[in-house]
């Protein structure tokens, strides 16, 4: 098999895994319904990946990368505690829209019952860790809010949250119930500010008259 091919068998197992996972769930998605849906031999998916649970893992990280590439400016662009929370609606909506909640939650759910895949999927996780406390230092680190809930706990607290956002949007049909906490947060966010203000510092040797 050339380079070329291998590349494109490689695409197609991923695209395939990721788009069977989201439309069969994880109970559904086997090595046969994966390679029919890529058009090839099941036995590609153990050449190039060494098992389905591997493929599908694959086609997180891929899905991942993507996002990651794509949030980081809309992040960036988050100065204040409003912003950060209307970039993690928008965040939340896209990869509703895309997919990646159902990629996700089918793994997390696979999880519970197969040991092996939870350290897989908690390495996964700290990327998004740092990315959270990364950006939650930038806007809120010095500030009283940060010395109150210092960003590393509090982007444990953002992933937790999400996730679990993520599992109720499956029960949550017309999404109303996941909008409004949004919203909550986002009616929350501006009475904030207060807490999110820098002080400035005292030059040395100042004190009270």
């Amino acid at each position: 098999m050339s380079g070329k091919n291998s590349a494109e068998t490689r695409e197609r197992l991923l695209q395939a895994a990721a788009d069977t996972l989201r439309t069969e769930g994880y109970a559904g998605t086997s090595a046969r319904t994966i390679a029919k849906a890529a058009g090839c031999n099941s036995a590609l998916i153990f050449y190039h990946f060494g098992g389905v649970d591997q493929l599908l893992l694959a086609a997180l990280d891929r899905s991942a990368q993507e996002r990651m590439e794509a949030y980081r400016p809309l992040v960036a662009a988050a100065h204040t505690l409003e912003d950060l929370v209307e970039a993690a609606t928008a965040i939340y909506r896209a990869d509703l829209e895309g997919g990646h909640i159902t990629l996700f939650t089918e793994l997390v759910g696979a999880a519970i019952s197969r040991p092996e895949l939870r350290a897989e999927i908690t390495a996964r996780a700290e990327p998004w860790i740092d990315f959270i406390e990364e950006n939650l230092e930038r806007v809120i680190g010095g500030t009283p809010l940060g010395r109150l809930l210092p960003p590393r706990e509090l982007a444990y607290a953002a992933l937790t949250f999400y996730m679990g956002v993520n599992l109720f949007t499956h029960l949550d049909a017309d999404r109303t119930r996941t909008d409004a906490l949004f919203s909550l947060a986002a009616r929350v966010a501006p009475r904030a500010r207060l807490l999110t203000m820098r002080l400035p510092r005292r030059s040395k040797g100042s004190g009270s008259p």
